[in-house]
């Protein structure tokens, strides 16, 4: 299989992390959206990660969007289920991981209205800005809440909920190194420290 994406992607990197954890070999294929539309060819949507299949070279043997993505990989091998079969377990685990994609779509929004080179300076709303920013705000304090704690965000054992949070709290580290909540949230620190110990975080750190 090929993964399409880029180091700095905290979508790509989740879909890497979840790989490593249950040891399927991959390829990965670094694409750059914003300067080529290479993409397209695979994902008509033009964003990364985009998973092809072994043998495709179309959008019918492409698989996108990281939480369809990791869904069909934790089929591919019994080693480490990430993602529970049913039930309530599986709701939390998915809700995890949309709480953390929550903190990083709009961390992208706010970012890209801050520094995208095709708007001048007046044309930037701050107001925008904020409204986003509320979002990782709000966010960041309701994941501290439901850790509280507990050794792993959801049940009894590493999930698919703690690689959603791992890569969301790390991307905060890359791009708003200004935001404090390490401090603010000393659980999520813990736990982001134990989480940046295992390998495949290690191997995905964003670069």
């Amino acid at each position: 299989m090929k993964l399409i994406g880029s180091l700095t992607s905290p979508y790509v990197r989740k879909v890497r992390i979840v790989m490593a954890e249950k040891k399927l070999d991959f390829q990965l294929v670094l694409e750059d959206v914003w300067g080529s539309d290479a993409i397209l060819k695979m994902n008509p949507l033009g964003k990364v990660p985009c998973l092809v299949m072994e043998g495709q070279d179309s959008i019918t043997g492409a698989v996108f969007d990281s939480r369809v993505i990791v869904e069909y990989v934790d089929t591919l091998s019994p080693v480490g289920k990430l993602i529970p079969e049913r039930g309530r377990e599986r709701c939390e685990v998915r809700t995890w991981e949309a709480l953390a994609d929550g903190i990083m779509d709009a961390g992208i929004l706010a970012r890209m209205e801050r520094t995208w080179a095709q708007r001048s300076d007046e044309q930037r709303s701050p107001a925008w800005i904020n409204r986003q920013m509320t979002k990782v705000t709000a966010a960041l304090a309701a994941m501290s809440q439901g850790l509280g704690d507990k050794p792993w965000c959801s049940g009894s054992h590493f999930s698919l909920a703690d690689i959603s949070v791992g890569c969301a709290l790390g991307w905060l580290e890359f791009r708003f190194p200004e935001i404090t909540w390490r401090e603010d949230y000393p659980n999520l620190a813990r736990h982001m420290d134990k989480l940046s110990q295992r390998q495949s975080f290690i191997d995905s750190v964003p670069a």
